[in-house]
Parts: C-alpha cells; structure tokens; sequence
C-alpha cells in the first residue's frame, strides 16, 4: 500500500488542496479532496480511502470530531493537519483518533514521508498479522475479543470498541506475550509503531488510548501495567480462537 493509494485531502483552503493534490498525485497517489464535512462524508461513502489528510479547523464542524466519527466505523489512517503547535493539542488528537499529527505550514516534502510511513505501517501491521490469521481468528481476554481477519474489538456482549491501526497493532503485540514484560524497544518492534514525529512518546501515548478503551479504571490499570524501569505487562489470561 505505497504508491497507487487512494488518499483524501480535508481542508477548506483550496490552494492547499490544489498543491496537496498535484505534489502527492505526482508521487504516484491517487488524490481526493473535501472543502467540510459534508464533502468528506460524500467522499467516504463514495469510495473509502486508504489515508484521510484532515484539517482540524473546517468550517461549520471541528475536525477532531470528524476524526471520532470515522475512528467508529473504519480503521481508515488519519493525518491530522492542524495549525495547533502546542503538545496538548498532539496530544489530544493523537489520543482521539489521529495516526500521525502535522503542524502548519509543513513541508510537502515531510508531508510526503508522514504519508509513506503510516501507510508502511498499516500495511506491515497487515503483513504481521496474516501469518497468525491463517491459524488464529480471534484472541479472547477479560470481556473481549479481538478479531484479526476483521481488525475488530468487540465486548463479548457485542459492543464494538473502535480501534485506530497502532492500538490495533499494539494490542496484538501484548495479546501474542501475555503475562510478560515488554520494553518500549520491544513493543515498537512488535507492533511497528515506528514515526517520523519529533515525540517520543507514541507508545505511552497509545498505551493511554488502549487503557481508556479496555481497563473498568483507566486510572488504576488492572490490564495493561506499568512496570518501572522495565515496560509494560498485559496481565489478563488470553485465550486463541481459530
């Protein structure tokens, strides 16, 4: 999933969708644009992309919950282009549904590499996964189950909880070592959570977002635990559905 892509550009500011559109379309991408809301949902139901390029300020509805409600229905990769510099707004939108974060004005050529390597790493979390999918279906654990061949998380009693690409990916990582103590070194190995982002702080930051999703207590974590010094241990009993 490289070149030939099929990408969306969200933004209201028609000369950076114009140069958007003509810089990644010279570099083999097959490019869409939306000015709101509406024109992406339009796009969407038209076609489902492989990367969605997402403006934070649009007019008439806010871009973060735009994101949201893609992240509820598709595991779809977002890029978030925002004007917002500041950590707590990378953050947030990393935290809510983003896959990689850019600030404004950027580079078309750093846009260009933040686009190759979240879709490297979609398409490296697909290769992970289908050697287990041949054998495995699904992984179940305290309430849940995570199937591969769909990329789903589901309650058991059927509720889906949405999923971005790296929580997927990093949950597959503590599922296949349960009950064992992952460094941060090993977990970016497992689960190809490699950026280009200047942050160092991707794991913990998805680690966060998993909690919120998976633990009765996101504050006082029974499933995914902190082990000083050392990483993270998934502590819950696992079981293999083929």
């Amino acid at each position: 999933m490289a070149a030939h892509a099929n990408l969306l550009v969200v933004d209201d500011d028609a000369s950076v969708r114009t140069m958007l559109a003509e810089y990644l379309g010279g570099h083999g991408y097959e490019v869409r644009a939306a000015a709101d809301g509406a024109a992406m949902r339009a796009e969407i139901e038209r076609e489902l992309p492989d990367l969605v390029l997402l403006d934070l300020r649009l007019p008439g509805e806010d871009g973060l919950d735009l994101a949201r409600r893609l992240r509820e229905f598709s595991n779809v990769p977002i890029v978030i282009l925002s004007e917002r510099r500041e950590e707590a707004d990378r953050v947030m939108g990393l935290e809510l549904a983003a896959d990689d974060y850019i600030t404004k004005p950027f580079s078309p050529r750093e846009l260009l590499a933040r686009v190759r390597a979240v879709l490297r790493r979609m398409r490296s979390a697909d290769e992970s996964a289908s050697p287990a999918a041949e054998d495995i279906r699904a992984y179940r654990f305290a309430g849940f189950e995570l199937n591969l061949r769909l990329r789903r998380l589901a309650r058991t009693d059927g509720t889906a909880v949405p999923l971005t690409n790296s929580e997927f990916s990093l949950l597959c990582a503590f599922l296949t070592a349960p009950q064992r103590v992952l460094s941060r070194e090993q977990l970016l190995e497992r689960s190809r959570l490699h950026s280009l982002e200047v942050y160092d702080r991707s794991i913990d930051v998805t680690i966060l977002r998993l909690r919120r999703k998976i633990e009765a207590d996101p504050a006082n974590p029974a499933l995914l635990k902190t082990e000083r010094g050392a990483g993270y241990l998934f502590t819950a009993a696992v079981s293999v559905l083929r």
